[in-house]
């Protein structure tokens, strides 16, 4: 197996959803560096029925046969125990936990009016919920050793919207508040979390938003992994949204317009008649944390307008 020099060697990985697609990359390609991996899937559908193949165990094969290191995880991150007993397996083989990434999810897409409710509970339960069970349980043991990586993973279609996608779409919005307080609180105990938002060909994407073969190539799930495996080195960033398909790569980011002080005794008359003021753009702040954004309109309150610096 190959070393590198971005601390990756003997580190311990949890990947979800990883029997297919990305996940599978990420495993594979995390391996090829030494990561000892737990690959997680429970072998379901893209819309998450059945439990039928052992994808787990075909990639968990593969990394063996390249001389890597990898256990398989069936366990379905709806199961809160299920989900406690595959870190409780990573620990009992590894000793420690050091990369968490979750990327299992599933698609139940219909436009809002005509979608059943229970199947977009069900897209949030996988894709959110999924994500907040698994962190919450390894956040303990990464605080603990001084040390962890997070990624979580969202779509271009929950910063942007897609048609027929009001669950997924939630989900993956969700994922960007997650990310901003997990890497807060775990700054301070080299627990680092970030973003990845996948371009590429898989499961979900064809046939949806991937229709052509050719673009299907030109989005292979590789380019992506070499984005995530920067988000898990040591030198990885905090709090950041990574944006990377067919090898190209940017990141997003949330700004808000500068503003304008109406003065507090506003009517939304005031707001009507300053709209094009309170929406100019030119000037945008990206804020770090949500106080900031106190902090901000109480210095333009200070200054009875808008603050230019």
């Amino acid at each position: 197996m190959s070393r590198d020099n971005s601390g990756l060697t003997d580190r311990v990985a949890i990947i979800t959803g990883a029997g297919r697609g990305l996940g599978r990359t990420y495993a594979l390609s995390l391996a090829q560096r030494g990561v000892r991996v737990v690959v997680n899937d429970p072998g379901a559908g893209v819309d998450g029925a059945g439990h039928t193949d052992d994808a787990a165990g075909e990639v968990v094969a593969e990394i063996r046969a390249a001389g890597g290191t990898a256990i398989a995880n069936y366990g379905s991150v709806t199961d809160p125990s299920a989900v406690e007993s595959m870190v409780a397996q990573t620990v009992d083989e590894f000793g420690r936990v050091d990369i968490l990434i979750n990327n299992a999810g599933i698609l139940r897409d219909r436009s809002f009016h005509k979608v059943d409710l229970a199947d977009v509970l069900s897209v949030l339960d996988v894709h959110l919920n999924g994500s907040l069970r698994c962190t919450h349980a390894v956040w303990p043991i990464m605080r603990e050793q001084g040390f962890g990586r997070v990624v979580l993973t969202s779509s271009q279609n929950g910063t942007y919207g897609n048609f027929g996608q009001a669950g997924y779409a939630t989900a993956k919005a969700a994922m960007l508040g997650l990310m901003k307080v997990l890497a807060i609180e775990g700054a301070s105990k080299n627990v680092r979390t970030n973003t990845i938002v996948p371009v590429a060909t898989s499961r979900m994407t064809m046939g949806t938003i991937i229709g052509d073969a050719s673009d299907a190539e030109r989005l292979p799930p590789e380019a992506v992994a070499a984005g995530v495996l920067f988000l898990v080195g040591d030198d990885a960033p905090n709090g950041t949204i990574l944006n990377a398909g067919g090898g190209s790569f940017s990141v997003t980011e949330l700004p808000e317009t500068r503003g304008a002080f109406l003065g507090v005794d506003v009517t939304p008359e005031d707001v009507r008649a300053r709209w094009s003021d309170i929406t100019a753009g030119g000037f945008v702040d990206v804020l770090p944390d949500g106080p900031a954004q106190f902090t901000k309109f109480l210095g333009m309150q200070d200054a009875g307008g808008t603050v230019t610096g």
